[in-house]
């Protein structure tokens, strides 16, 4: 009930909106990238390994830029526009500049679509999770059930992308231009902020007053010397980076292998995670009414075992029936994580430099991450195989996870941002 009561409040639904589309943007291509890369192009897992590693570095840097900007502007979405209106040239980069750079020259071609991926979508995609986040303080809505529709945004935009795929590679990557251009006017003509009677009936006069205070560089530049929140770096680069190294780089091209065809394989893959991602919309609306029950730190702790329980699962089953029920684990997993972090940082932390601090303690520790793994388990993986790749990220996870239980703070502990009562029942 209180799910659809939502609704009424307008910056919710622009909120949910903006999520929405840009994980329909994104996963649309994002979904079958690694697919692309190995069956259309021909790569090997060392290369996609690079790709990857390449995106996450420049990606790397710009989150830190993007977070500061973003705590500058506070609520506008300048940021946010410019953003997406580099994102609706994704299917004119792919047909006509990317594609012929790898051929000629892999290592060229490689940087410089890590460049444009970085800026348009690997370094964005927190951006709008903390502008939404900001948001739902602002004007009295749950950022969990706003972000259910990113993950629902995603999950149609994969079950689309696999059969779109095997008529012709290529229209996933315009489908997700034309998407972008519909977020871009949807973001320029739907303000409900200039609307005085909503402004008065949902903003938070003391989330406003914080967001006017507008943090200076030095505030923002402090947060590298946080001690509290380089333990929590260390943590997500062991445990969150295999997000990517797993569900992007690996776990595609092993799945299809079940199948007698690549284009049975693909259709399979596309259906499988668009469940797994509806999965995780439902997720993330219950999350945050389980995480008030059993708290923060047991939330972050309880999505590291079920991650050691896929990853491990996945490379125990041999039939793909198997797999694609221990896959399903993602949904609960990512849901649990994602909202939990988020809430951390505004639990224990300042939340004038949340983007910020989600970019730093989060994003880029986990693009770290993927630099540091990416292209050493994708030589693993081309050594030794799948399963057994699965397994060594699966002992990685675990001890990372008995890390996360020593250091992280309790819930009542150093509590110096948004305190858990406070939040929106």
């Amino acid at each position: 009930m209180k799910f659809l009561q939502a609704f009424q409040n307008p910056f919710y639904r622009v909120g949910s909106t903006q999520l929405l589309l840009f994980f329909m943007g994104w996963g649309i291509w994002w979904s079958f990238f690694q697919i692309w890369l190995t069956t259309k192009q021909g790569f090997s897992g060392t290369q996609v390994g690079t790709i990857f590693s390449f995106g996450s570095a420049v990606a790397l840097v710009l989150m830190f830029v993007y977070g500061s900007i973003q705590d500058k502007l506070g609520m506008r979405k300048n940021l946010l526009l410019a953003l997406i209106g580099l994102q609706i040239f994704i299917a004119p980069f792919f047909t006509w500049v990317y594609v012929p750079m790898l051929e000629n020259n892999f290592f060229l071609g490689a940087m410089v679509g890590a460049i444009y991926l970085a800026i348009s979508y690997l370094a964005a995609c927190p951006v709008f999770e903390a502008v939404t986040e900001r948001m739902s303080r602002r004007y009295h809505f749950e950022y969990g059930q706003a972000r259910a529709w990113g993950s629902f945004g995603y999950a149609v935009a994969a079950l689309a992308a696999g059969f779109l795929f095997t008529i012709n590679p290529y229209l996933i990557f315009w489908t997700g231009s034309a998407i972008s251009a519909i977020l871009f006017v949807s973001l320029l003509v739907w303000r409900p902020e200039r609307d005085t009677k909503n402004l008065a009936h949902y903003e938070d006069k003391e989330e406003s007053r914080k967001d006017n205070k507008t943090p200076s560089m030095r505030e923002i530049l402090g947060v590298f010397k946080i001690f509290d929140v380089w333990k929590i770096i260390l943590f997500v680069v062991m445990s969150w980076t295999f997000y990517t190294v797993f569900d992007q780089q690996m776990f595609p091209e092993f799945f299809t292998r079940f199948f007698a065809t690549p284009e049975q394989g693909q259709q399979a893959y596309g259906v499988l995670n668009s469940v797994e991602v509806f999965l995780e919309f439902l997720m993330m609306g219950l999350v945050p009414v389980f995480m008030r029950k059993i708290g923060v730190r047991k939330a972050i702790l309880l999505s590291c075992a079920i991650m050691i329980l896929r990853i491990g699962g996945c490379g125990l089953v041999t039939n793909p029936f198997g797999v694609a029920v221990i896959k399903l684990l993602h949904a609960p997993e990512t849901a649990l994580f994602i909202l939990a972090i988020f809430r951390y940082f505004t639990l224990h932390f300042d939340t004038r430099i949340s983007a910020t601090l989600y970019m730093v303690g989060f994003q880029i520790a986990a693009q770290v991450g993927q630099i540091i793994f990416s292209a050493p388990l994708g030589a693993l993986h081309d050594s030794i195989g799948y399963q057994p790749t699965f397994l060594v990220i699966s002992g990685i996870v675990c001890v990372a996870s008995v890390y996360a239980f020593v250091v992280l703070r309790k819930d009542d502990q150093c509590v110096e941002g948004q305190p858990l009562e406070a939040v929106l029942e």
